[in-house]
C-alpha cells in the first residue's frame, strides 16, 4: 500500500456551464466539456489540453504538446496519477454524511494499492476498446436514468495538478475550440 502525495482542489460551476478548478497550491484551471465528452482545459501556468474518461475509470490526459498521461478514478472524489505518486482529491465532492466520515478519518487512512494504478501506456487499440466500454456504460446509465433508477454518477476527476505540459502562447488555447460558446455544457459528476 502506498500513501501518495495529496493534491486537493475544489470545482466551481460557472454561469456559462464551464468549471473553474482551484488547487490548494494556487494553480487554477478553466474547464469545458465538449460535445464528444472530452474536457478541454487550460490553466494559469500556460498549460492546456484535454481529458477523456475511458472505460475502467481510466482518464486520458493529452497535453497541447501531444504528451499523454493516464489517471484512474478510485472513488470518493480521488484520482490516482502515475504509479501512485499523486492523488487528486476533489474537496467539493465531499458532501453529506460521507464527507463527514472522510473528513474525520482524513485521507492518510485511505491508501492506494498497485491494483488501483492507471496504466503507464496504452496502445491505440487498447484505448479504443476502453472508449467503447465507456460509451456502452454511459448509454446503459442514461437508459437506467430514463427508466427511473439513476446511474452511479461516479466519474473521474481528471487533471494531475502538476502544472506540467506544453506552454501555450497567449490565446492559442482559445482559437476556435468552443471555449467562448455554450456548446458542451457541464454535468454534475466528478469527471472534468
Amino acid at each position: 500500500m502506498i500513501r501518495p502525495r495529496e493534491t486537493p482542489y475544489r470545482d466551481e460551476l460557472l454561469a456559462d456551464g464551464s468549471v473553474h478548478r482551484t488547487y490548494e497550491s494556487g494553480r487554477e484551471e478553466w474547464r469545458r466539456r465538449d460535445g464528444d465528452g472530452r474536457v478541454r482545459w487550460h490553466d494559469n501556468e500556460g498549460a492546456a489540453g484535454t481529458d477523456e474518461l475511458l472505460g475502467e475509470r481510466i482518464i486520458k490526459r493529452r497535453y497541447a504538446d501531444g504528451t499523454v498521461t493516464y489517471g484512474r478514478d478510485i472513488g470518493y472524489g480521488r484520482t490516482v496519477w502515475g504509479q501512485g505518486e499523486s492523488v487528486m482529491v476533489n474537496r467539493s465532492s465531499f458532501g453529506g454524511r460521507m464527507g463527514l466520515v472522510l473528513g474525520g478519518v482524513g485521507l492518510a487512512a485511505l491508501t492506494v494499492t498497485a491494483a488501483q494504478f492507471p496504466p503507464v501506456s496504452l496502445t491505440p487499440e487498447e484505448e479504443e476498446a476502453l472508449r467503447q466500454q465507456q460509451q456502452a456504460a454511459a448509454q446503459s446509465s442514461s437508459g437506467a436514468e430514463a427508466g427511473g433508477s439513476g446511474g452511479d454518477g461516479d466519474g473521474g476527476d481528471g487533471g494531475d495538478g502538476s502544472g506540467s505540459g506544453d506552454s501555450v502562447d497567449g490565446d492559442d488555447w482559445n482559437a476556435g475550440d468552443g471555449w467562448g460558446s455554450d456548446d458542451g455544457g457541464w454535468s454534475d459528476d466528478d469527471f472534468g
